[in-house]
């Protein structure tokens, strides 16, 4: 499902880049099941810029289930709406039925879902967490409500507000142009699981523990490994 369209390995989540490629080449453009992404480089991470929209779009009443199918739901359960903002995932789908942080998930072969720790990572290079939502988020008012407070997209990242699902018995989307709510891989307590949100109304991104059962954006979500080198002041996570 991943195809290599430029000679260099690009993907639809964040990753570390192998050595030998130059930052240059980090900007290319590659495709993940039929989606075109690019990616920017911040610090010494590598992201990229489009949420994920991969998978089959099942209808808000129908729980996303441990299949071969990857499943994804689309705001107002219109296609138009992951092609815009994203598909929308619930964790467990997201994970691929695997519980271990850093897991691969939906992501392509060599690549995985981040951590908390490495969003931690992001945002105290964009200086902090009360920041640094302002430094990622898209500017403007197409894909957030104004004001955006604090939005400069100095980074690159290019975050947008693709809103939630809460899924059936409840079956409503919320949220649009308000949140940009992302998953990680991380384990919380109770059960619970780390997301990372972003807001039209503050310039931050913060961590909350949430339930499994809410459906969020895979934005800018994987990383390829490569060698660590001495250089490097941030931690390896081994596949």
């Amino acid at each position: 499902r991943f195809r290599n369209v430029t000679g260099v390995q690009t993907c639809a989540l964040p990753i570390y880049w192998p050595e030998n490629e130059d930052t240059e080449s980090l900007r290319k453009v590659g495709q993940y099941d039929g989606k075109t992404y690019t990616t920017v480089q911040i610090g010494t991470q590598c992201w990229m810029k489009q949420n994920l929209n991969a998978g089959t779009r099942i209808n808000g009443n129908v729980t996303q289930s441990d299949n071969s199918i990857i499943e994804k739901y689309c705001f107002n359960k219109t296609e138009d709406s992951c092609t815009e903002y994203g598909g929308l995932y619930q964790w467990n789908e997201m994970m691929q039925y695997i519980m271990d942080p850093g897991t691969q998930g939906i992501c392509p072969t060599g690549y995985h879902i981040p951590t908390t720790d490495e969003w931690l990572t992001l945002a105290n290079y964009l200086g902090g967490g009360s920041v640094a939502g302002g430094e990622i988020k898209e500017t403007g008012y197409r894909h957030w409500k104004s004001p955006n407070t604090g939005a400069t997209n100095s980074s690159g990242f290019t975050a947008v507000g693709g809103g939630t699902y809460r899924p059936y018995p409840y079956d409503y989307f919320y949220l649009l142009r308000e949140a940009g709510i992302y998953w990680t891989s991380s384990l919380a307590t109770f059960g619970n699981v780390w997301r990372e949100d972003l807001n039209y109304s503050v310039a931050g991104i913060s961590p909350y523990s949430c339930e499994k059962e809410h459906s969020f954006s895979v934005s800018a979500s994987g990383i390829k490994q490569r060698k660590p080198s001495h250089r490097d002041g941030f931690r390896f996570i081994k596949m």
